[in-house]
């Protein structure tokens, strides 16, 4: 048996669950939120407005960024806790609570920063009327308190993920974002759209998210274990914590700067036609996102073998199941965000979307190298990548935004994202290798690209061109992906098939 089948097929493991099953939970944890979203946009665009909420958006976009201000505690506590699975449940409870100490000081530390930060923003670079502009004003307090609450979640989810407690962390995180999105809506439809009360709401549901991910913690890794502090661990969390730090700040923010100069410069509608197209774009991460999180603690305490066999399938495994989809996304894209959101914002998003769209489908293959570098201890590495190229991206995306709006936007995050691709895998292996079928999907969705956002997919040419590059990328995958992708896949279709009622009316 080979290492990616000892680590892709469950056997008769008694202490961890497998990692198609911890992807599974990883999926359906993500989604969830998506559906939510789906369904209250365009309920939120209805009661607060196009402009106030682009101000919304821009408001959690911050506050998701500084709950990423932990010093790469979360990451670093994940990797440690998965690399202690041979050791005592109390070394592993003190790496928990030692993590937490240090975080609340780092939490307090960013509530400064973003206050005094977003205070400036609001100030000096956000393009809206007055009325608006004092409304952010008055809920920047209350986003800068949240900061704490944001990191300590962090730290208490890479605690539950380095044991591989993948159903706990989804139902947790499904409670919480559940209520991040709702509460403020209801906020909204029961008090008014006034942006300090709608945030103050977010706030509330981020902090019961918090309390219900603790609970979880406290069930499988404090138990009766007292609050320690370890200064060895302290010392030896912020050194691989330091490196993800960095990664963690400069990442995001490289992420968010397009929504960021688009406020500033083509103002807060803009920003909503962006965020829509983005909030859709974006969500095909899921499935990369969930397999991520499931081999990062396997990679932690794998072997080189078995990372190699690992990451060879992982990859495979995201080619065959994503880039038939995402061609398919890019056709429907433009009556899909019409019917959703209306012509106004649907119609100037739809191309913005495709090209997102196209974006995220190469970040799924930069997704598996990067946490094969974290896990297998070099953050130092992923760091260094993200700091040569965060300059260079963002004069493209100043240049492209002046020159061709949301469009050039978009490109600039396309190009970046495929050019990852190649240098994460070129680190990860030690060399150049990139998947045959990742170079032959670009030209498909590129082609598909073309077609999609210039005729009709209603129409009989546009289904024929939809039918011929769905099956196209398909068969292109089947054929280049490693053996062992195919036989996953094969694994997944047969489960599926066998637990349709048909299936068992006929067994």
């Amino acid at each position: 048996m080979t290492g990616a089948d000892t680590l892709f097929r469950p056997g008769p493991r008694k202490t961890a669950v497998s990692i198609r099953r911890n992807s599974l939970y990883n999926l359906i944890g993500a989604v969830t939120p998506l559906v939510l979203a789906l369904a209250t946009i365009p309920l939120y665009l209805a009661v607060v407005g196009t402009e106030r909420y682009g101000a919304l958006a821009i408001a959690w976009l911050i506050l998701g960024y500084f709950g990423l201000f932990d010093l790469g505690l979360g990451r670093a506590v994940a990797q440690r806790i998965a690399a202690l699975h041979e050791s005592t449940q109390e070394h592993r409870a003190q790496v928990f609570w030692t993590a937490a100490v240090v975080n609340i000081g780092i939490g307090l530390v960013g509530t400064v920063l973003l206050y005094f930060g977003a205070r400036y923003f609001f100030l000096n670079l956000f393009e809206a009327d007055e009325a608006l502009i004092a409304e952010m004003l008055a809920a920047v307090p209350i986003l800068a308190a949240a900061v704490p609450v944001a990191t300590l979640t962090g730290v208490a989810t890479g605690a539950l993920q380095g044991r591989e407690k993948f159903l706990d962390v989804n139902i947790a995180t499904v409670i919480g974002t559940s209520l991040f999105q709702l509460f403020p809506l209801a906020v909204a439809y029961a008090v008014g759209p006034t942006l300090k009360w709608l945030i103050l709401a977010a706030v509330i549901a981020r902090v019961l998210g918090f309390l219900v991910m603790f609970s979880r913690v406290r069930l499988h890794l404090l138990k009766q274990h007292k609050a320690q502090f370890d200064s060895a661990e302290w010392l030896a969390l912020l050194k691989f914590g330091g490196w993800v730090s960095v990664t963690t700040m400069v990442g995001p923010l490289i992420i968010i700067a397009d929504r960021l100069m688009i406020g500033a410069i083509l103002g807060a509608a803009a920003v909503a036609i962006y965020a829509v197209a983005f909030d859709i774009a974006r969500r095909i991460s899921l499935l990369p996102n969930a397999l991520g999180q499931a081999i990062f603690p396997r990679i932690a305490k794998g072997d080189h073998e078995q990372r190699n066999a690992l990451m060879r399938q992982s990859l495979g495994a995201l080619d065959l199941f994503m880039t038939a989809p995402v061609i398919g996304a890019l056709f429907i894209a433009g009556p899909f965000l019409e019917l959703w959101v209306g012509p106004e914002v649907g119609g100037p998003a739809a191309n913005v979307c495709r090209i997102l769209l196209i974006a995220y489908w190469a970040n799924a293959f930069a997704i598996i190298p990067f946490v094969r570098l974290q896990a297998q201890g070099r953050p130092d590495i992923v760091t260094k990548i993200i700091l040569v190229q965060a300059p260079f991206h963002l004069t493209a995306l100043y240049l492209a935004l002046n020159g061709y709006g949301l469009l050039g936007a978009a490109v600039i995050v396309a190009a970046r994202s495929i050019i990852e691709v190649f240098v994460m895998l070129y680190f990860a292996n030690g060399g150049v290798l990139v998947p045959r079928s990742f170079l032959v999907n670009i030209g498909w969705l590129i082609a598909a690209y073309s077609v999609a956002s210039n005729i009709e997919v209603v129409s009989v040419l546009g289904a024929g061109a939809l039918g011929v590059a769905v099956l196209g990328s398909f068969a292109t995958s089947w054929l280049l992906i490693p053996e062992e992708s195919r036989a996953t896949f094969r694994n997944i279709a047969r489960q599926t098939l066998d637990r349709l009622p048909l299936s068992r009316s006929k067994g």
